[in-house]
């Protein structure tokens, strides 16, 4: 018994006062557990979803519909291409040699093309094999050489370049002229600005 009680009895015992002073504590502990859990459901989920970055949707990009639309285009090519026995890479090697005039380097195709003159090397040791390029060695210069498109190179190019147009075609007819043209502008403009020179071949 406290001090306190022995004067007055009717006054709570030390051990009932600590004890009513402990569950006044646990209590405001559990109300303010409550209110947190409160908080939490109500207002902490928007100050984390508020807090943490924003995710950008994956079709809000333009890369994303770029890569979707050129795929399909690009992977359709190939497979009209596979019938004449020439793959793309190729194929734009042998468009370009055409444009370079009667004879042309591997340096200067590996230039317009902005590939590797590896990369340029084997794909001309292809259209050898293929018959579709000669290849000749300078008289001044033996590691100097010149090639030039083989006559059955000549006579498929049209071809390849028919493909080619039915390929565009068959995708972007949907489009109209005047949207087909604005298209292009924004795409080459897109290019030159971020100075992307390497032919696509893939």
């Amino acid at each position: 018994m406290s001090p306190l009680n022995q004067y007055h009895p009717h006054l709570p015992s030390w051990d009932e006062i600590c004890t009513s002073y402990i569950f006044s504590i646990f209590k405001a502990y559990i109300t303010l557990n409550n209110n947190i859990n409160f908080l939490d459901n109500s207002f902490h989920r928007n100050y984390i979803g508020f807090m943490k970055p924003k995710i950008s949707n994956l079709k809000k990009h333009i890369g994303f519909w770029m890569r979707l639309v050129s795929n399909n285009v690009s992977h359709s090519f190939a497979r009209k291409l596979e019938n004449s026995g020439v793959s793309v890479a190729e194929w734009v090697v042998m468009r370009e040699m055409l444009e370079g005039g009667d004879t042309i380097s591997p340096s200067v195709i590996a230039d317009i093309t902005g590939m590797t003159r590896g990369a340029i090397s084997k794909l001309i040791d292809r259209l050898l094999t293929k018959k579709l390029v000669a290849r000749k060695e300078s008289i001044d210069d033996r590691r100097y050489q010149e090639l030039r498109l083989t006559s059955e190179a000549k006579q498929l190019i049209p071809k390849l370049a028919k493909l080619a147009d039915e390929n565009d075609e068959e995708y972007f007819s949907v489009l109209t002229k005047d949207e087909r043209k604005k298209l292009t502008e924004i795409l080459i403009k897109t290019a030159e600005l971020n100075k992307l020179t390497k032919f696509p071949v893939e």
